[in-house]
């Protein structure tokens, strides 16, 4: 299998396991809402578990062509950008909202991290 076919699944496995987390949290009945914005739907999670790991993908690809260490530098990065982005659930209207929003957030960081640089 190439790397570009592997790398493209591990993609689709973070946007499913996104999904996944997001419909049992909703089943669960947790409230995702965030102030100004409203609940998050099943299509925001997707759409944005799609970008991150696309966006990842891009970046390691480019890493990987102009450096000897891209791998090394991705997974840095990348572990950097997951714990920044574990700042924007802070701003959920619940403290269920914080806490779903992270595991989301930790969901498809875990995936990306996981599998994308192999």
């Amino acid at each position: 299998m190439t790397t570009s076919l592997q790398r493209a699944g591990v993609v689709g496995a973070a946007v499913v396991a996104a999904e996944a987390v997001f419909l049992l949290m909703h089943a669960a009945g947790a409230d995702l809402s965030v102030p100004g914005q409203g609940p998050v739907g099943a299509a925001a999670v997707g759409v944005t578990a799609a970008l991150a790991g696309l966006l990842g993908w891009a970046l390691l690809a480019v890493l990987e062509r102009t450096t000897r260490r891209g791998r090394t530098i991705w997974v840095v990065t990348a572990a950097a950008v997951l714990l920044l982005s574990l700042l924007g659930p802070l701003g959920a209207a619940t403290a269920g909202a914080v806490a779903g929003l992270a595991a989301l957030h930790l969901t498809v960081g875990a995936v990306l991290l996981a599998g994308l640089p192999r």
